[in-house]
């Protein structure tokens, strides 16, 4: 059994992480971080994120499972990179300067970053490079939809999937449109969508040639993404140095 701590913990997907943690018998929850008056989340007690320091050496994790913002990820991987404890995060909406940060920190420690971390979307990727390559000069669209409170747009996993379209070919985005706009040539629309409690829905349309081809992953539950974490999180468990993604995990 592995022993984890969790950073963002009071947020949606800490705390989903937390409880999904407790029906596991792979890994332990050894302490839960979070800027948050919360006093436990799932039964845990909650730290400061200041504290973060003193837990890894009191606690002696073997990974953090970090769900919170970028400047907290990046404050996280600096002090992670100092004690030697590998980082997963699926925290989104990173500055350029950011990533950079993310990627220094890999050269001591192993650093996983996923925008998502379900299965499913892993499926998505390969169907996108596939579906773009067998459709050469198709439009393409991309709608993603989430839940009322999600801060950064597009989502991560819909830039995911813009990158693995601009593998297979050339364009530019716009994002949505407005009055007299028709399509240009060589663009990918991309459209963003908040309501309700979604947990996240994708979707990428190609059409062409009289047809239409309609590629969608639409998650249930946050329990999907929690389970894709901790597995995240035990496959990094002694791993070398190095930038990870949670394709990394599925092809093992």
């Amino acid at each position: 059994m592995i022993r984890v701590g969790v950073t963002g913990a009071a947020g949606r997907m800490g705390r989903t992480v937390i409880e999904t943690a407790g029906d596991r018998e792979d890994v332990t929850v050894v302490f839960a971080v979070d800027a948050t008056d919360e006093e436990t989340v799932a039964g845990t007690p909650v730290h400061e994120p200041d504290d973060i320091g003193a837990l890894l050496a009191t606690h002696e994790p073997d990974a953090i499972v970090d769900f919170s913002v970028p400047e907290a990820t990046v404050a996280f991987a600096e002090v992670c990179r100092e004690a030697g404890v590998p980082l997963v995060t699926g925290t989104t909406g990173f500055e350029d300067d950011q990533l950079d940060a993310l990627e220094r920190a890999s050269e001591d420690v192993a650093v996983l970053k996923a925008a998502n971390f379900a299965r499913g979307i892993q499926a998505l990727l390969s169907t996108v490079h596939a579906a773009a390559e067998a459709l050469l000069g198709y439009d393409v669209e991309l709608t993603e939809t989430h839940h009322n409170g999600k801060q950064d747009a597009p989502s991560g996993t819909a830039n995911t999937l813009l990158d693995a379209l601009a593998e297979e070919r050339d364009f530019e985005e716009t994002y949505g449109r407005e009055g007299i706009d028709p399509r240009e040539d060589g663009e990918v629309g991309v459209h963003v969508r908040r309501a309700g409690d979604v947990r996240g829905e994708h979707e990428i349309l190609f059409a062409g040639n009289d047809e239409v081809v309609t590629l969608t992953h639409r998650a249930e539950d946050r329990g999907v993404f929690a389970a894709g974490a901790l597995d995240a999180a035990v496959w990094v468990d002694d791993r070398d140095h190095g930038f990870y993604t949670f394709g990394d995990v599925i092809e093992g």
